[in-house]
């Protein structure tokens, strides 16, 4: 017999008032793919005004959380910048002091790369990447908790930095790269759609962590179809706003504005699947 969602909150309610259960140790109910593809299909239609409203009111919330989550991208990216443009910096600057310049420097630069430093720079690359977007989904969670009013730590930022959790991460890193890859190379026009689909993975992850990676890709692909417009549309004008709003602000502001991008993100994904049932059950729970 399936329980439905308004008897798995009743029993809770029920075990709560007991003193033989923990809570902490209830199983949390989890979503399957068929349940999201059902939420997708029959979403309703979304404002565009309410949801980037919504957007700004929980920015107020989550600045720094977003300032901080930027500041630790740059410190992860920061080894392979140093990697790859220092060299390239040098070379420069010794051509400078020469006052001759090379045409063949540049060639000569790139060749002396062997096969195996591009290998080992473009793993580099995915793990870094895979790092960021760990980030990322953990600010997602913050984003949660912020929206239901619960109290937040910086902590939460490194949620995903875990074995079980970060293997996964690369592989939906490397997929992704697999994917926008040859829509770039396609005149671009394919990675326009693309994009939305693709901005869809990691907030499905954060909220979904046991999900196969192809069920994380179908169901982003599904949302990001559905509401192809609605979100680009958003992650346009957010994005285009919070870069100007940035360089209004010294250009150092961007830090603070950029993550501004993923509130939309946020809402379309809550007014569409929502959350599992531990949500509207600790809601309840506190009220008891």
């Amino acid at each position: 017999m399936k329980v439905t969602k308004w008897q798995s909150v009743i029993c809770f309610v029920d075990i709560k008032k007991s003193s033989f259960f923990d809570i902490n140790q209830l199983i949390i109910y989890k979503m399957t793919l068929s349940e999201i593809q059902s939420k997708i299909n029959s979403a309703k239609a979304l404002d565009f005004g309410t949801i980037f409203n919504q957007s700004i009111e929980l920015f107020k919330k989550s600045w720094l959380q977003g300032f901080l989550m930027q500041l630790f991208v740059i410190i992860i990216m920061l080894p392979i910048i140093l990697v790859m443009y220092v060299p390239f910096i040098m070379m420069i600057i010794s051509q400078s002091e020469s006052g001759q310049v090379d045409p063949d420097a540049f060639s000569s630069f790139l060749a002396g790369f062997s096969v195996v430093y591009l290998i080992g720079f473009f793993i580099a690359i995915i793990l870094l990447s895979s790092v960021s977007v760990a980030l990322q989904a953990g600010l997602f969670r913050i984003l949660r908790e912020l929206d239901a009013k619960r109290e937040v730590k910086t902590a939460d930022l490194f949620y995903f930095f875990k074995g079980k959790y970060f293997g996964k991460m690369i592989l939906l890193m490397l997929v992704s790269t697999l994917i926008a890859i040859p829509a770039a190379l396609l005149c671009y026009i394919p990675l326009i759609y693309a994009i939305v689909p693709l901005s869809f993975f990691t907030i499905f992850f954060a909220f979904n962590p046991d999900l196969s990676i192809g069920d994380i890709v179908s169901a982003s692909f599904k949302l990001g179809t559905k509401k192809w417009l609605l979100s680009f549309g958003l992650l346009f004008v957010s994005g285009l706003l919070a870069y100007i709003i940035g360089l209004l602000m010294c250009g150092i502001g961007t830090l603070i504005t950029m993550p501004f991008i993923y509130h939309p993100l946020y809402f379309i994904y809550k007014e569409v699947i929502g959350f599992d049932d531990a949500d509207e059950i600790n809601e309840i729970g506190a009220t008891n």
